[in-house]
């Protein structure tokens, strides 16, 4: 699995301890993580949580990345933006059994985290723990047991409404404002990883039109 990590410009400064938090629970795994920024509140390409939602719309679709772990001061409003683009299903992570029980009953790609509300003392150990219970097992196999069966058919009604309920990932791109496409992807390392790790000619060819590659 290709996990890739997403901050925003308000918990920038956490990056470097939220991928150490992160690597040292899913790299023994043998999970890989690829770090797109910010990495530092001065970072000269500055996201907000909805530019996170569609950069890590870009990931998903494209197959860039398997799965998306990311959040803002709170969560909510990058669980928000990142639910609003098609092919991102997001759960709002606060502690290791909504870890657990997301991975397991929604069985979504993307987690978002409060990096400021509630994160003092101890919070990298709670989000350690939360990443261990995210990454526990194979997503999808049900809690408690006797609900795996219409928690499965409930998570495939919900994947066929997004479909219709969304437009798809290239319509977005093509008719979003293009500065604030071109503002979501302007990290530093985006073309270094996005290009290496993308398995869809069509999105992109299309990013690097508005690259301008």
């Amino acid at each position: 699995m290709k996990i890739a990590l997403i901050n925003e410009n308000s918990q920038a400064a956490k990056n470097a301890l939220i991928e150490k938090t992160l690597r040292e629970v899913v790299e023994p795994k043998g999970f890989t993580v690829v770090n797109y920024g910010m990495y530092s509140a001065d970072d000269k390409a500055q996201l907000t949580y909805v530019q996170e939602g569609l950069l890590a719309a870009i990931l998903l679709n494209s197959g860039a990345a398997d799965f998306v772990v990311t959040g803002c001061g709170t969560g909510e409003g990058a669980t928000l933006a990142m639910n609003a683009f098609p092919g991102v299903l997001c759960g709002h992570i606060v502690d290791p059994s909504d870890a657990y029980l997301f991975s397991q009953i929604n069985a979504g790609n993307a987690a978002a985290f409060p990096f400021a509300k509630g994160f003092g003392w101890g919070g990298e150990l709670n989000l350690k723990y939360c990443f261990e219970k995210l990454f526990e097992a194979a997503p999808g196999g049900g809690y408690p047991p006797e609900r795996v069966v219409p928690e499965q058919r409930n998570k495939k009604i919900l994947d066929q409404v997004k479909t219709v309920t969304h437009k798809d990932i290239l319509t977005v791109l093509k008719t979003i404002d293009q500065d604030f496409l071109k503002q979501a992807i302007a990290g530093e390392h985006f073309k270094e990883y996005f290009y290496r790790d993308c398995t869809n000619d069509a999105i992109r060819d299309y990013i690097k039109s508005v690259i301008g590659e």
